[in-house]
């Protein structure tokens, strides 16, 4: 393998810095400014729970559909006599162009379900940017973490990327032709910290749990039924007495039809073993750690076992408050740290538009309260209030 360290020097023209970073160099190990960091952390067969396990699928699928509701709009910020003032760019603008359909197949509702799936599954994303001759991007490609690498420096902390493609051929990528979207790892400078990590062992029990049960369910022999009898029959009565209890008890229109047993015999039913229980239980712990790790309350799951309307919607509601709109606040500080400023404007701002999330919207009664209140405090007038609610002045 030739070494990145040579290489990236080749192929990644960037600054340096005039003088030697020591914070840097405490972090970096000495191997990793030729070997890459991060990919421990990133494992590949993280991806195969999003195929094999039903809570991590629809959590998930929950949030990053959550997450490409939202528009992404960008302003035009100015300060002006010490107040701010901004202005939407327009549909026109390159960076609004961009973020809206980030590539000839992918629109920006597709980039924002890719880089929540990544996120969910790996803790990192990485967006490798394209740019004009002007250095202007113009297109964004989702690249898959588990196969990227990042290539620490002792000055500059990223010397650059290096992504692996299916081919086996690796290609480098500079620092400022990748948008890096990372979860806090305390464990690891450069890596991610995904959700999958501490759940993984609950995922696994909850599979071997399927897996056994499925197993039984196939290579059971336990009957439904136990006849016992204090004399020893012969072959021709067992079968005799069996075809004449089928005859009698199966199907739909005889259930629960009345039998009577000979003299010293007793029927007793197979019911659920104590390690059957343990199975279903296991299945119940795998939902609600998922649940926990990915902050998606259990009624979203579709664990409906203790839900009403009431807390179903104040479900939805603290999913949004306490998960997707701290997740969009995250993707507002990347995108004004990493992507805007390749756009060379410093008055150019993200924000994602969540006036139409109905999880978020007041509802009736709590407006009126609301309204009530600050009409009687004298924080609003009457005609005020009347206004807000779309009603002529008396």
């Amino acid at each position: 393998m030739p070494n990145l360290n040579d290489w990236l020097k080749l192929r990644l023209p960037f600054l340096r810095r005039g003088r030697a970073n020591p914070s840097a160099q405490l972090i970096l190990d000495p191997w990793r400014s030729s070997a890459g960091a991060a990919d421990d952390w990133a494992p590949s067969h993280y991806a195969s729970y999003f195929a094999t396990s039903v809570p991590v699928y629809a959590a998930i699928r929950l949030r990053a559909d959550a997450v490409a509701r939202a528009p992404l709009k960008i302003y035009s910020q100015v300060v002006q006599a010490g107040k701010a003032r901004r202005q939407w760019v327009g549909p026109q603008h390159p960076a609004q162009k961009l973020l809206d359909r980030v590539n000839p197949h992918w629109t920006g509702g597709d980039l924002w379900r890719a880089t929540e799936t990544y996120l969910n599954l790996w803790g990192v994303a990485y967006w490798a940017v394209e740019r004009d001759e002007h250095g202007t991007p113009f297109e964004m490609w989702p690249l898959r973490p588990d196969r990227m690498r990042v290539v620490p420096d002792p000055d500059d902390y990223i010397r650059g990327y290096v992504y692996t493609g299916t081919s086996g051929r690796s290609v480098p990528f500079a620092p400022d032709e990748v948008v890096r979207l990372r979860y806090f790892n305390p464990l690891e400078e450069y890596a991610g910290m995904s959700p999958i990590a501490p759940v993984r062992l609950s995922l696994d029990m909850g599979r071997d749990a399927l897996t056994g049960n499925r197993s039984k369910l196939t290579n059971d022999s336990a009957p439904g039924v136990v006849f016992e009898t204090s004399e020893l029959p012969t072959d021709e009565e067992v079968t005799g007495f069996l075809d004449r209890w089928e005859a009698r008890h199966q199907g739909t229109a005889n259930r629960m039809r009345p039998a009577l047993l000979s003299p010293g015999m007793k029927a007793s039913q197979v019911g659920f073993a104590p390690r059957d229980m343990e199975y279903l239980s296991t299945l119940r712990w795998t939902v609600e750690d998922v649940a926990r790790a990915f902050n998606v309350p259990k009624p979203l799951l579709h664990d409906l076992e203790r839900a009403t309307y009431s807390n179903i919607e104040t479900a939805r509601r603290m999913f949004w408050e306490t998960c997707i709109v701290p997740e969009l606040r995250f993707f507002e500080e990347a995108l004004q740290e990493r992507l805007l400023p390749m756009f060379r404007d410093p008055a150019l701002v993200a924000e994602f538009d969540t006036s139409e999330i109905e999880a978020l919207q007041e509802s009736e009664s709590e407006r009126a309260k609301r309204l009530q209140i600050y009409v009687s405090e004298g924080i609003m007038t009457t005609d005020e209030a009347r206004a807000e609610l779309g009603l002529p002045a008396l």
